[in-house]
């Protein structure tokens, strides 16, 4: 959460955008920022419990895969409208499993039967397969940039890292865009060190509402 927060107040210096796979090294759940703690709380048993910058609904990170967009406002994407930023973002990852070998589509409609809980129901444009939704997204947007997250709940047997590969290959082949890899800098690491350390790690962030 503090990486990407960092990232996205650092987009008006870096100037391009960055597309950030990321993992976690215990079981946990992350909620939507405004979200009720005393809610969300009860919806689940994982802990730690971390509240994200952007907005939606509990996710659980036991078994799925996770990302982080970032946009600098120079980037057309960033005037997306948020509707159409979610439906692009959900086209590329349907693209994604489409190489894997795997069928999905886009939800028509929403379908609200989750009370909170990201992958119970869905949203209009969240990523289905059989039915069940296994991609969504939550976004913010401020005047240095536009943050997507995002989590991966993968249908079949794949390897995370094959669904990397896979992610990195659609805007290739389609756009003919070239991946350089991003190593922060001292000041971009001291930034996420700081807003882990006060704000993501902190019961007063995470249990404000």
């Amino acid at each position: 959460m503090a990486l990407d927060e960092a990232l996205l107040e650092a987009m008006p210096r870096l100037g391009h955008p960055v597309l950030r796979f990321y993992g976690w090294i215990e079981k946990a759940a992350s909620f939507g920022y405004f979200q009720k703690f005393a809610d969300v709380e009860r919806m689940t048993l994982l802990r730690p419990l971390v509240r994200r910058p952007t907005a939606g609904g509990l996710v659980a990170h036991d078994a799925d895969f996770t990302y982080g967009l970032i946009f600098p406002t120079n980037d057309p994407w960033y005037s997306l409208s948020a509707t159409e930023s979610y439906r692009r973002v959900h086209e590329w990852i349907q693209r994604a499993f489409t190489r894997l070998n795997i069928a999905t589509e886009l939800a028509e409609r929403r379908r609200d039967a989750g009370g909170g809980q990201c992958f119970v129901g869905y949203e209009k444009y969240d990523v289905l397969s059989k039915g069940r939704k296994i991609a969504g997204a939550a976004q913010r947007r401020r005047r240095d940039g536009l943050l997507i997250q995002g989590s991966v709940q993968p249908p079949n047997s794949i390897a995370e890292a094959e669904w990397h590969e896979a992610m990195c290959q659609v805007p290739e082949a389609e756009q003919g865009i070239r991946w350089v890899e991003l190593e922060p800098d001292s000041a971009l690491k001291a930034r996420a060190a700081e807003l882990a350390q006060r704000k993501y790690s902190q019961a007063v962030h995470n249990q404000k509402r």
